[in-house]
């Protein structure tokens, strides 16, 4: 039994094109909440720069929002979106993990552009938070297969998050070492290290809890380990009331963190907050796993099998014309550089019809049942109009 128990606590921040300008414009009341939620969490850091650590994962689309000069010009009554980036670079109590840069839920993706997703994001994330080491993957919508693991490690990641319901032990291990302990994860010669997300305490951060029902319950589930256990929590930061709720005193932040913060700064014994890359420098990982695909849960069912990004006829269809335009636009360019092309206007439309390809694929044109999948068919339909555009001798 060990007397230290540590607590990485992770937040996604993701909204998909236009969604922001569209709140703001039609239902400026919700805009307010997420952009609050937002700022909310660097303006609490600032009161506990010495004990809070806090990890975030800001998706590409929401990057282009909240740095575009219009959005920010139309936001600056409510917050200040300039200010927000550059307070989020705060790398004393915020550790950004890498994403996926049109937030897809990768495993339902075509392999092919895998790397393209990842890139760009890593590009847009270094000149964005400069002070960061993007040790870590956050997979969007915690949506993950071994596959993944050679290129997460091609692009320099130490360590990729998974959910605790996909996760199973290579090998003799106990339930407590299997979610509260890093492990390695091996696919096509590499390997990774996998954090594992406690599932029921993650539910319980999204919808509400106290300080002392969570030190409690983290005491009780580790109560076996012979080790110093690390309990991951993940959830979005800017969804759900508890998050986004604007009431002084009414939310995560002042609920819940504070309270947390002040007992993990007034003893030593409490849950200590930790940034995931200082516990492996620590502690390192034990242990083999493998991760079957999955998800995180999404209310009415478990994740498994993306049920809800891919359980209907129209998701299924589209998914289908996401592989078949991704597969026309790789032939394309491949073509177009095998023929030795020069033509700047060759390149910039194929590049024009790519990025809406990897638009097509953002996993809340699926997550809504049918309700988005039109979405995904415009930016298929505009990657087609720029393919046609294309000289045929290269398409």
């Amino acid at each position: 039994m060990t007397d230290k128990r540590y607590h990485a606590l992770v937040l996604n921040l993701h909204q998909p094109h236009g969604n922001l300008e569209h709140l703001l414009a039609l239902r400026e009341g919700e805009a307010r909440e997420i952009l609050l939620a937002m700022d909310r969490i660097p303006r609490t850091l600032a009161d506990y720069q010495d004990i809070g650590r806090v990890h975030l994962s800001v998706s590409g689309t929401l990057m282009e929002t909240l740095t575009h000069s219009e959005f920010q010009s139309r936001a600056y009554g409510i917050v200040d979106c300039g200010a927000l980036l550059w307070q989020l670079q705060n790398n004393r109590a915020i550790d950004m993990l890498g994403t996926a840069y049109y937030h897809p839920v990768m495993p339902l993706t075509p392999p092919a552009d895998w790397e393209s997703h990842l890139a760009r994001w890593r590009g847009v994330g270094r000149r964005w938070f400069v002070h960061s080491d993007f040790q870590g993957f956050w997979p969007p919508e915690m949506g993950f297969c071994m596959e993944m693991i050679p290129f997460l490690r091609r692009l320099g990641y130490r360590f990729v998050l998974v959910d605790s319901e996909h996760v199973r032990p290579v090998g003799k291990m106990s339930a407590a070492e299997l979610c509260y302990r890093p492990h390695i994860a091996r696919f096509g010669g590499e390997e990774i290290i996998v954090i594992v997300r406690d599932r029921e305490l993650s539910e319980a951060q999204k919808t509400g809890m106290e300080v002392a029902w969570f030190e409690q319950e983290i005491r009780e589930r580790t109560k076996a380990c012979d080790f110093p256990p690390l309990v991951t929590t993940c959830t979005d930061g800017e969804n759900t009331g508890w998050f986004r709720n604007v009431m002084p005193g009414s939310n995560f932040w002042d609920t819940f963190y504070r309270g947390l913060m002040e007992r993990a700064r007034a003893d030593q014994d409490s849950i200590q907050p930790i940034f995931i890359k200082d516990y492996l420098d620590r502690f390192g990982a034990s242990g083999e796993v493998v991760a079957g695909p999955g998800a995180w849960n999404t209310a009415w069912h478990e994740g498994g099998d993306f049920v809800r990004w891919a359980g209907t006829p129209a998701q299924k269809d589209a998914l289908t014309r996401v592989d078949e335009i991704s597969q026309a636009v790789h032939a394309a360019m491949q073509n177009a550089k095998h023929l030795g092309s020069r033509n700047p206007e060759l390149s910039k439309l194929l590049e024009e019809a790519y990025w809406r390809v990897l638009r097509a694929q953002t996993s809340c044109n699926f997550f809504w049942g049918d309700a988005w999948v039109m979405r995904c068919h415009a930016d298929l339909d505009q990657a087609c109009e720029y393919l046609n555009r294309a000289d045929p001798r290269y398409v």
